[in-house]
């Protein structure tokens, strides 16, 4: 099933997306920094909302991670 239709995977994805995009912006600045439109410009928002909220986006991957190991 694809995480189009499936809701909990569809979390998954952008949660993980949001990570990756903050953790490349930690190493590589000036990869994420350049697109700030466009389509590549959702990466560079990614990053922002896993830099401005890493406390609740830590828990909410916290709390994916334990739904997804009970299930």
């Amino acid at each position: 099933m694809s995480a189009l239709f499936n809701f909990q995977s569809l979390l998954l994805v952008v949660l993980l997306t949001i990570c990756t995009c903050t953790y490349v912006r930690a190493q590589a600045p000036a990869l994420v920094d350049r697109n700030k439109a466009g389509v590549m410009g959702l990466f560079w928002k990614a990053a922002r909302i896993g830099e401005r909220l890493s406390p609740y986006v830590s828990l909410a991957c916290f709390i994916m991670a334990f739904q997804l190991i009970m299930y």
